[in-house]
């Protein structure tokens, strides 16, 4: 678990005891029946496998187009300016193949994320592939390992393969490229994603992710998710709002061309928001008929509070869509907006897990 999500949790325990301690804020509710129920939680392992093998086969798409770059740039024993000159055009297709799958897969994994990361057994998945920092960066949150290269390097702890592969793509993270300047349109200026990537690390990072990708997917049809999974991962998720809109206030979506932000500029925050609560919605949907049995009213509240989140995220990406360009402030001030909804949520959630006797994985 990230320190922000630890930090959220702690916060939502703390609200907990709030309410205890207020004799206005009290819910009276049945005592729970401390039989054990029957519930069925196989729609979220389904949901789940039906993600993890969309990913394993969009990481799969993105390794062949990685490979095909990585063939063409040892054809000229990696002299990039070279590579350039006598094989321009189907380097731009080895790299834009390599693009798209990995703007396929990415949304896959944002879809499951919610419960990757919400579930203990599952969480260091969600570290290495998506959310992890660099240990240079972040120590604390670093991920767990060291990208070996085909060519001898080592590089330590280089963030999460997700923003390896995108910043080596990209061409956001200066020492994952090639030093040639590729002028993509000829039009006498180097833009955004206009890039040569270093061939070496792109193939160690999606030859990991691939790795990755199918290790998520046998631990995942291993897995037999439990109430208290469902419940952890929603109270852990779900207020996890902060964090993402101060990702997109750093990102090219806001900042442009001031951003130095490395990852999670090709692909909208807000878009992953909505997979990652479209995912969390699923889970909550196979634990609502549980909630119902001790209080109709606040399961429907919830579902209702998820939804609205969702909306509120969507609005704002309609607009950015639509060609607004929002302001660091602005960023800001919806992210508060955002993590004040996800805060009286996961309140709720965590008071029915209190009532139902199920425990909460810390």
């Amino acid at each position: 678990m990230t320190a922000q999500r630890y930090l959220n949790m702690l916060l939502i325990w703390m609200l907990l005891l709030l309410y205890g301690c207020s004799a206005t804020s009290v819910v009276v509710t049945p005592t729970p029946s401390p039989v054990a129920t029957n519930l069925n939680l196989q729609g979220i392992k389904e949901y789940l496998l039906t993600q993890t093998d969309a990913l394993v086969t969009a990481a799969t798409q993105l390794q062949t187009a990685s490979d095909r770059y990585y063939e063409l740039a040892q054809s000229v024993n990696f002299d990039y300016a070279r590579l350039w000159q006598d094989r321009r055009n189907d380097t731009i297709a080895a790299i834009n193949a390599a693009r798209e799958a990995w703007m396929i897969a990415s949304p896959i994994y944002e879809k499951m994320e919610g419960i990757v990361a919400g579930t203990p057994s599952l969480a260091q998945f969600d570290v290495d592939l998506d959310a992890g920092a660099a240990g240079d960066e972040d120590p604390e949150n670093a991920v767990s390992f060291d990208l070996v290269l085909p060519d001898g390097r080592i590089l330590p702890k280089p963030g999460n393969l997700f923003g390896v592969t995108e910043s080596t793509l990209w061409g956001t993270e200066t020492a994952f490229a090639s030093q040639v300047k590729a002028d993509w349109n000829e039009d006498g200026t180097i833009e955004f994603g206009e890039t040569l990537p270093d061939a070496n690390v792109l193939k160690a990072g999606a030859d990991l992710l691939v790795k990755m990708a199918r290790e998520l997917d046998t631990s995942a049809r291993a897995w037999t998710p439990t109430e208290s999974d469902a419940f952890t991962a929603l109270v852990v998720m779900v207020p996890t709002m902060s964090e993402y809109f101060a990702s997109w206030r750093d990102s090219r979506f806001v900042l442009g061309e001031a951003s130095t932000q490395r990852d999670f500029n090709v692909i909208s925050r807000l878009a992953d928001i909505q997979d990652i609560l479209s995912g969390l919605e699923v889970v909550y949907a196979q634990i609502r008929s549980r909630i119902e049995t001790v209080d109709p009213d606040q399961a429907a509240q919830i579902a209702n509070g998820l939804r609205n989140l969702k909306a509120f995220v969507a609005d704002i990406y309609a607009q950015e869509r639509s060609g607004r360009r929002f302001t660091p402030e602005e960023a800001d001030t919806l992210g508060a907006e955002a993590q004040n909804l996800a805060t009286a949520i996961t309140g709720q959630i965590s008071q029915m897990a209190g009532v139902l006797g199920i425990n909460l994985a810390e």
